[in-house]
């Protein structure tokens, strides 16, 4: 299975590494900065073009989108319409119209295409999902960092700020375990970063969101925790099971029985590694991705109500 890899950043390390441990060929590499493909295929294999178009007509059975949402101009669409398969790094845009055109491009065209949501690959994650846990009555995640990260990491018009860029990894989780929200209330703020050039998004932020049964779901983040640290947990509150995540492979699952024996959960397993395995298989047998594209769509509609919720300081139908 040839692989292609469109953008040539820091993502686009980790799914050429993966492609290549789950036994696909790397062969190509396109960036709009030549020199930046040349210098990727120089260590990760193929060949560097700088027009998408040349390299789909080289041969690609699967290309993997990894430039930033911002730089996102139809190249899916375009890849789809011509029989390529897709993998698409999160978010899958900014707005809604252009990841509602990406992914009924893709439905159109019957290619095989999956949003990167990674965190539902995790050893951890997919054991407690085989489980019996009975209903989660309560989620509780954050996730906490502390870097100035890429120049359009830090312009919301370009990145879509923390909650679309990073914490959208735990929206889609709850969306995964729980189901789908009634409602979503949220705020968010840049507290300390107001003197920092091009700083524009949220530093931090906590989300609500509810169902009509009582259930919730609640998000801390922020991007002004111990530097060089990337934190993130989530604890799932389940009618018969307590689960203590600390990683995607990493967790301690606890009855909800007196006496009850904590069972720690831990896995080495590469979620890269298995979700590229993932869509390798898709494509091979004709089924469904584990994380199809349209799923990138839904779960960008939550996000991007808490983020509207935050603005505007009202809780949101998100149904």
């Amino acid at each position: 299975m040839r692989v292609g890899i469109l953008g040539c950043g820091g993502i686009a390390v980790r799914h050429a590494n993966a492609a290549k441990a789950a036994g696909l060929e790397m062969v190509a590499a396109c960036s709009r900065n030549m020199a930046k493909a040349q210098a990727f295929t120089a260590e990760h294999g193929g060949m560097p073009y700088d027009d998408l178009d040349r390299m789909i007509d080289a041969g690609l059975d699967l290309l993997v989108v990894t430039t930033p949402p911002f730089g996102r101009q139809g190249e899916a669409e375009q890849a789809a319409s011509r029989g390529v398969n897709l993998l698409v790094e999160k978010p899958i845009a900014l707005d809604i119209a252009a990841a509602t055109r990406m992914a009924d491009a893709a439905e159109a065209s019957g290619v095989t295409a999956a949003i990167g949501f990674m965190y539902r690959h995790g050893s951890a994650v997919r054991d407690w999902k085989a489980r019996d846990t009975g209903p989660v009555g309560l989620y509780a995640g954050a996730y906490h960092c502390n870097a100035l990260h890429a120049d359009w990491w830090r312009d919301e018009a370009q990145s879509g700020g923390q909650i679309l860029e990073q914490v959208i990894h735990q929206i889609d989780l709850i969306r995964h375990l729980m189901g789908e929200p009634a409602t979503v209330y949220a705020r968010r703020a840049n507290l300390f970063h107001g003197d920092t050039p091009g700083y524009s998004v949220e530093d931090v932020s906590a989300i609500v969101f509810g169902w009509d049964d009582g259930r919730i779901a609640t998000l801390n983040a922020s991007n002004i925790a111990t530097p060089g640290v990337w934190h993130k947990e989530w604890n799932l509150f389940a009618q018969k099971l307590t689960g203590r995540f600390t990683s995607w492979n990493e967790a301690v699952f606890t009855p909800t029985t007196v006496g009850a024996t904590p069972e720690p959960v831990t896995s080495p397993a590469n979620p890269f590694v298995t979700q590229m395995e993932d869509v390798a298989a898709a494509i091979r047998r004709k089924r469904t991705p584990l994380i199809p594209l349209r799923e990138g769509v839904t779960t960008l509609r939550l996000a991007l109500a808490a983020r509207q919720s935050a603005d505007e300081r009202r809780e949101i139908d998100v149904r």
